[in-house]
C-alpha cells in the first residue's frame, strides 16, 4: 500500500505546448535567418524559372506548403516501419502523390496556369527543400513538430518566391497578377506619361538570380552572425 501511494503521489512532467517557443521556433526560424533559399541555398531553381509572374509564385508557394507539410506528418507517422534501405523510395512515393494531387486540382481549377507551372509543378518531387527536411527532420520527430517544420521552411521558400516575383513583375511588366499598376505603358498614362518604360530584363531569369543576391545582401547586412567567415 505504501508503494502505491508513492507512486500516487508521482507527477507526471506537464507536456509540451502545442506551439511553445521551442515549436514556434519551426516556423518563424525558416523565415528568417534559416531561410531554405538564401541561407541553405535549396530550391533555386524554381526561384529562376517561376518568378516572372507573381500568381505563378504565389500558387507554387500554395503547392509547396501543402506537399511539405502533408509529406512531412505522413513520413513521420511512418517513420519506425520503413525500412532504412527503402526510404528513398517510399519518401519519393509520399512526395510524388503529393504532387500528383496539385497538379490534378490545378488542372481542375486553373488550367492555363497549370501549364504555365506544369513542368515545374512535377519538380517538387526532385525539390531539394521537401527531400531534406524528410530526411532531416520528419524521421526523427513527432507528426506535430514535422508538420510546424514542413510548414515553415515551405513558408520561407514561398516568402522568397513571392518578394522576387513581385519586383520582377512590377518592373518588368507594370503590373501585380495582371492588373496594370503603372499605368498603360502604350496610351502612356500613369508613370508611363513621366518617361517610364518596363524594364524587359526583370522578366529574364538572371535578374531572378540578381533578385535573390539582393535580398540575401540586405538579409546578412541585418544579421552580420550570418556571414560566412574564411
Amino acid at each position: 500500500m505504501a508503494e502505491v501511494a508513492e507512486q500516487e503521489k508521482i507527477v507526471k512532467a506537464p507536456s509540451e505546448p502545442l506551439f511553445s517557443k521551442k515549436n514556434r521556433k519551426l516556423i518563424t526560424d525558416p523565415l528568417t535567418d534559416n531561410n531554405p533559399i538564401t541561407i541553405q541555398v535549396l530550391g533555386i531553381c524554381s526561384a529562376l524559372a517561376i518568378t516572372a509572374e507573381l500568381k505563378a509564385s504565389i500558387v507554387m508557394t500554395i503547392a509547396v506548403i501543402f506537399v511539405l507539410g502533408v509529406g512531412n506528418v505522413v513520413i513521420s507517422l511512418m517513420r519506425n516501419i520503413i525500412p532504412s534501405k527503402i526510404r528513398i523510395i517510399v519518401q519519393l512515393i509520399v512526395v510524388a502523390a503529393l504532387v500528383i494531387i496539385v497538379d490534378l486540382v490545378l488542372k481542375a481549377f486553373a488550367y492555363e496556369l497549370s501549364k504555365t507551372l506544369s513542368v515545374f509543378i512535377g519538380l517538387i518531387i526532385t525539390n531539394c527543400i521537401i527531400m531534406g527536411r524528410f530526411e532531416a527532420f520528419a524521421l526523427a520527430n513527432s507528426p506535430w513538430r514535422s508538420f510546424l517544420d514542413g510548414i515553415g521552411n515551405a513558408a520561407g521558400y514561398g516568402a522568397i518566391l513571392i518578394i522576387v516575383g513581385f519586383f520582377r513583375e512590377l518592373l518588368g511588366s507594370g503590373t501585380l497578377l495582371g492588373f496594370p499598376v503603372l499605368g498603360d505603358p502604350i496610351d502612356k498614362t500613369g508613370l508611363y506619361s513621366l518617361g517610364y518604360e518596363n524594364n524587359g530584363f526583370m522578366l529574364l531569369s538572371p535578374m531572378a538570380l540578381i533578385v535573390v543576391g539582393l535580398i540575401i545582401w540586405v538579409q546578412r547586412s541585418r544579421n552580420p552572425a550570418l556571414i560566412e567567415q574564411e
